[in-house]
């Protein structure tokens, strides 16, 4: 990836979900997926652009679950045989904006998406009411009822047919979502020169202005983005809470110091964050625990994720898409997780100013 070129750290987590979703839609469909270019942005232009699949993730580890390809084999070996420019409909579940169409390259990155295909589409399908949940209600069936692969050769949907956050029956998918040769090889490199010495933990702080804005809302929004990794669907194992959405400083320093006496022979640290890595607090905060506070140089959202998978231990936060995909991924391996500030600490101030 160019230096000029970064990826939305959210926008990231939340394609995962998508895709997770995406993979276990098609399948039970039957359907061949077409694997499509991953969104970034460049800093000086507002459109985005499109990076290959595999750039990022292995097509091969996914080929084992299902039938995929590459949307560039895709349009350049299989478009020209059942996917003619006369017969490109898209498919929405009603009509986008004030209009009676699904209008599937208004707004970014819809748009550039299909501009990088050279799609145009010559009409709109809206398949409501059949819905993404193919868990439940023989909801496969339907869809193949109504849009069967002779008649209906390809899909093409104006967003993902696939529901954020992610199922709970999806997130096992995770496995079959493989970094890149690359992308691992960056990340093995990084942990052999700069995190060699015995056990390292990593830490995900989610501060950007987003996500603070976002944080203002949890208590009217109780599964707030990823929040059902720490809460359950249901709410099973508590409330959101501000400080898990937003952890401050003292509780980040406390918990850290925590897990540190907990995981034995931590030497270092490691720091991945959208906005402050606060190096400078937590070197201060951890100098006599003899531990070395590191953050990746130049920022890599890829790199640091796979980085993340591989730790000895790592906290992440409940709200955040990007934790969620390095949860799942963790969980693969069977490597412990925890969340900032879950469960909630307990209050004993009041107890102990009646003593």
């Amino acid at each position: 990836m160019t230096k000029d070129v970064y990826v939305s750290l959210t926008w990231h987590g939340n394609l995962a979900d998508w895709s997770l979703g995406n993979f276990q839609f098609l399948k039970l469909l039957d359907r061949r997926l077409y694997l499509p270019k991953w969104n970034a942005w460049r800093k000086s232009r507002m459109k985005s652009i499109q990076v290959p699949f595999d750039t990022y993730f292995q097509v091969e580890s996914l080929q084992k679950f299902h039938h995929v390809v590459t949307m560039e084999e895709f349009m350049k070996n299989i478009a020209p045989e059942i996917w003619l420019p006369e017969r490109r409909i898209a498919f929405c579940y009603t009509a986008r904006g004030n209009t009676k169409a699904c209008n599937p390259k208004e707004g970014n990155p819809f748009g550039p998406f299909w501009d990088t295909y050279n799609v145009d589409f010559v009409g709109s399908e809206f398949y409501g009411p059949l819905h993404y949940d193919i868990h439940h209600h023989d909801m496969a069936a339907k869809w193949n009822n109504k849009y069967s692969p002779k008649e209906w050769p390809v899909l093409a949907f104006t967003g993902a047919p696939a529901s954020f956050p992610i199922q709970e029956e999806n997130k096992a998918l995770q496995k079959y979502l493989v970094w890149s040769k690359n992308i691992q090889d960056q990340a093995d490199d990084f942990i052999r020169k700069k995190l060699p010495r015995a056990f390292f933990i990593v830490i995900d702080l989610r501060q950007r202005i987003d996500c603070v804005r976002a944080c203002e809302h949890v208590h009217h929004s109780p599964n707030l983005f990823a929040a059902p990794q720490c809460l359950g669907y249901r709410n099973e194992r508590g409330v959101t809470t501000p400080e898990m959405c937003l952890p401050s400083k003292d509780s980040v320093i406390r918990q850290l110091k925590r897990t540190l006496r907990y995981v034995k022979d931590v030497k270092s640290l490691f720091v991945a964050s959208d906005s402050n890595h606060m190096i400078p607090d937590l070197r201060e905060a951890l100098k006599r625990m003899v531990v070395e506070v590191i953050k990746l140089e130049p920022p890599n959202p890829h790199v640091e994720l796979a980085v993340l998978g591989s730790a000895n231990h790592f906290i992440g936060n409940c709200i955040s898409s990007f934790s969620a995909f390095v949860k799942r991924a963790r969980d693969v391996r069977a490597l412990p997780t925890t969340f900032w500030a879950f469960p909630p600490e307990r209050n004993t101030s009041s107890s102990h100013d009646e003593l």
